[in-house]
């Protein structure tokens, strides 16, 4: 073999271990978490909201979120990046702000390595007036839409200290839980909200040692949003594993006005708890391949004044037949209780508890 055929081969070995490092002769992968928006009005601005993450860190040269319409022309949402490294943590990319003319769309995250450009699973972007159809945001506009794209400033939008629906306003340790709410533990940014429960040296009313966690309700707010009848409320969240955790999306006010999208307790990896307290009803929804531990689900409801339908990932899997009557209002709850072990098991370690959230929208 000639000299300047093997600098050549070496060469072009070396960039790929640049561009991949790791484990000799193991192929590092780069896989799409999620991608949003699926959905948005015409001639509206929407940012797009990438996350991924790697089987062992890589540097990429560009990463970005595509768009095509039906005849291959480019609608890129602007604000790519320049050259990142992805872990196995996870990385989430907001891009800028795009507009785009009614119709369908075909959207899908890309990287760049040396190797060139790679894409990575599509999905159909629909821009249309009033929601997309055949879904519940047919005829419906965003009348609330928070992405967590940088850290929550309390007081405007989202309160954090306090709920009229923990019996002591930062506590409630008559319903099974060890939450002491602290605005600390609510972390955002990124497209991305994260809550931290950790133990603490606080005593509750229960004689139980309390674990700091987060909360956050509109109620008390300035904006002081509530969702009503006819709304439908969807979140994007991440199921959690460690025993002890109860992350529930849910309305309150005045005590009668309880909806739980969902509720989640790992000790049952696979299933979602949907609960109408206002007229009595509850479906325990099991689905091991859309809900278990790490997974990324939506979930939603659908507050008709006779019956409250609930979807799983664009999937209707629940109505109640029941509704919340015609002058149903109530604030929005996000949160991560901390179970004390009468319905659920406790905490089986002093290690701290996380809980995650793409966004919180409603449609009305």
């Amino acid at each position: 073999m000639r000299f300047t055929n093997r600098i050549a081969m070496l060469a072009a070995a070396l960039l790929l271990v640049l561009a991949f490092p790791g484990r000799a002769g193991a192929a590092t992968t780069i896989t799409q978490d999620s991608l949003t928006p699926t959905s948005a009005a015409p001639n509206t601005p929407v940012t797009a909201t990438l996350r991924v993450h790697s089987s062992a860190c890589v540097t990429v040269l560009q990463l970005g979120v595509a768009v095509r319409d039906s005849s291959g022309n480019n609608f890129d949402f602007p604000g790519s990046t320049g050259t990142v490294s992805i872990c196995p943590s996870g990385y989430t990319l907001v891009t800028g702000s795009q507009t785009f003319p009614a119709g369908s769309y075909t959207e899908f995250g890309y990287y760049k390595d040396a190797a060139g450009y790679h894409n990575l699973p599509s999905l159909t972007l629909t821009v249309a007036s009033g929601g997309t159809p055949g879904t519940p945001t047919a005829g419906k506009s965003l009348a609330f839409d928070e992405e967590f794209t940088s850290p929550i400033v309390f007081g405007s939008r989202w309160v954090a200290n306090t709920t009229s629906a923990y019996q002591y306003g930062n506590s409630n340790p008559n319903d099974d839980k060890l939450d002491l709410l602290n605005p600390s533990a609510v972390a955002s940014g990124g497209g991305t909200v994260t809550f931290t429960a950790q133990p603490s040296s606080t005593v509750l009313a229960n004689g139980k040692k309390a674990w700091t966690t987060g909360l956050i309700t509109t109620e008390g707010s300035t904006q002081g949003f509530q969702v009503r009848t006819n709304d439908y409320i969807e979140g994007y969240v991440l199921m959690p594993s460690s025993y002890g955790a109860w992350p529930a999306l849910w309305s309150w006010k005045n005590g009668d006005t309880e909806i739980d999208k969902y509720e989640y307790h790992p000790d049952n990896p696979n299933l979602l708890e949907l609960t109408n307290h206002i007229n009595a009803a509850q479906d325990y929804y099991t689905n091991s391949s859309a809900v278990g531990y790490g997974k990324w689900v939506k979930i939603g409801a659908l507050y008709g004044a006779n019956s409250v339908d609930w979807y799983v990932n664009g999937v209707k899997v629940f109505s109640d037949g029941k509704g919340v009557g015609t002058s149903f209002s109530a604030y929005i709850i996000l949160n991560l209780s901390i179970c004390a072990g009468t319905y659920h098991p406790a905490p089986q370690s002093n290690n701290p508890i996380s809980f995650s959230a793409h966004y919180v929208q409603v449609w009305r």
